[in-house]
């Protein structure tokens, strides 16, 4: 059975719609909650993937983030070892991070629903076809300006990024395909949450696009699927257990 790691960065924000689609696939995942202090694995080989989940607060920020560091490793370790890497939200943009990309405060919020573009580099790519033309719904904070080298496969009709694909195991979206009304009311009631001020009205739009949204993450997950092989189990190294007498 393939099994993939989760790395979660607050109570509210989780796999959510892509955790069912997933269990459809039998596929797994352990989840690891470095904001409670759960210590990041020094190895990934026990792993088929990894997904870096949203998140309060922008990539730079130490004090929300004081494992910032450990995650950029276990970025990189999923890649050195050719293993699928998607991060969203927060975690597509530490994504970018990883490969070389600069992070930012700035813009406080980034929230909403915008029209996603499909750049030149996207042609051909399964989630940049699928998504082209459709709306998504955005929520992060802060920004990572991406690395020479790296382009775009979807952009908003601003220009600015929603999606990177580093190299062909590497997905950083910042469009949240996991996202139902049910986890923005949990972000509204989580202490120590860093919600946008018109989160409300956020709410409102999501139950009224919520069948939209559904199928954004039905294309998603076909397309992660597709492109990265996430059902595809990977040789993982054994995890004994010593048992002293």
């Amino acid at each position: 059975m393939q099994n993939y790691m989760v790395v979660q960065n607050t109570y509210s924000e989780f796999l959510g719609l892509i955790e069912k689609q997933l269990e459809r696939r039998d596929i797994g995942f352990d989840y690891y909650r470095p904001f409670l202090e759960q210590g990041l694995p020094a190895s990934v080989g026990q792993f088929d993937g990894l997904f870096v989940l949203g998140g309060a607060c922008a990539p730079g920020d130490e004090e929300c983030l004081p494992y910032h560091d450990d995650v950029l490793r276990v970025i990189q370790l999923f890649q050195k070892a050719q293993r699928p890497v998607t991060g969203i939200g927060l975690g597509g943009l530490l994504v970018a991070e990883a490969v070389g990309g600069q992070a930012r405060a700035e813009p406080e919020y980034t929230a909403g629903f915008v029209n996603a573009r499909k750049t030149p580099a996207g042609e051909g790519d399964a989630l940049a076809e699928a998504l082209d033309g459709r709306q998504l719904f955005v929520l992060y904070h802060g920004s990572v300006s991406l690395p020479e080298g790296v382009e775009p496969i979807l952009v908003d009709d601003e220009g600015r990024w929603l999606a990177i694909r580093s190299d062909r195991n590497t997905y950083g979206m910042l469009f949240r395909p996991e996202m139902k009304p049910g986890m923005l009311e949990d972000i509204i009631m989580e202490d120590g949450h860093n919600p946008p001020p018109d989160i409300g009205d956020l709410l409102g739009e999501a139950r009224m696009n919520w069948g939209e949204m559904q199928e954004v993450t039905d294309k998603v997950v076909v397309a992660l699927v597709s492109e990265l092989g996430l059902m595809r189990e990977r040789r993982k190294t054994p995890v004994f257990s010593l048992k002293v007498e």
